[in-house]
């Protein structure tokens, strides 16, 4: 199934990580500038077929995004179900790093997410296929070329999941603010998977009653009572970096 990737950030990573997915490189006509220029010379090495369209051509292909005069057109990597989850699984040779997303519908956090999840070595990231956002050009756009590279699943019953994956010997760890264990105080070594709830609403009563643990960051008394989901992720996460 073929995508878009659009800007030339997410073009660039595209470059980087999986250049033999790119099928078409189309570029705004008349852009000759530094940026544009590095790139064509990458997709010429790369025998990447290049045209070029107009702005207007470019607005329709891409929509209400950013294409900042650049748009790769390229095999998408597809979000896999649970069974390739648990190939995956009996294939690591260390203990597991998962994330586990209760339902996150904004593209730009699950982008943001799974881009965090790369930069902190997670095995693998995993959805739910309903009331959340799977993987689109956007979510793509801003994951940067982590959306090609982490393994991404979507499964259609989060608490069969986390039973399953606790069967396994992975210790579920979520998020909620009226957790009593702040993160930082928790034991994130060895298997684990990390949960993170929705925008707003947190985790799901059943989610949040499957965990094994539930931790809290640590929040001034201020304005701000919550963090972003992708924000709070990436905390959680590189804590559990920190220890393992």
């Amino acid at each position: 199934m073929s995508e878009l990737a659009f800007g030339i950030h997410a073009v660039e990573a595209l470059l980087d990580s999986a250049p033999e997915t790119i099928e078409l490189l189309s570029v705004l006509e008349g852009r000759n500038d530094h940026k544009v220029a590095q790139l064509l010379r990458r997709a010429q090495k790369k025998d990447i077929r290049v045209r070029y369209l107009s702005k207007q051509r470019l607005n329709e292909m891409a929509k209400e995004g950013n294409h900042q005069g650049v748009i790769a057109t390229y095999r998408a990597k597809q979000a896999q179900g649970e069974n390739h989850l648990f190939d995956m699984l009996d294939r690591l040779q260390e203990p597991p790093f998962l994330l586990i997303l209760d339902g996150v519908t904004d593209p730009h956090n699950l982008g943001a997410c799974i881009r965090t999840a790369d930069a902190a070595g997670v095995h693998g990231v995993i959805t739910t296929k309903d009331k959340a956002v799977g993987l689109n050009a956007t979510v793509r756009k801003v994951a940067c070329g982590a959306a090609e590279h982490v393994p991404f699943f979507i499964v259609t019953n989060l608490k069969r999941l986390i039973s399953d994956l606790q069967q396994r010997g992975v210790w579920i760890v979520g998020t909620a603010g009226e957790a009593e264990t702040c993160v930082f105080d928790a034991d994130l070594r060895g298997p684990i998977a990390v949960v993170m709830g929705a925008e707003g609403k947190g985790l799901r009563r059943l989610t949040r009653e499957a965990c094994d643990l539930l931790v809290k960051l640590p929040m001034a008394d201020g304005a701000v009572s919550s963090l972003n989901v992708s924000v709070a992720t990436g905390v959680t996460l590189f804590e559990a970096v920190r220890q393992r």
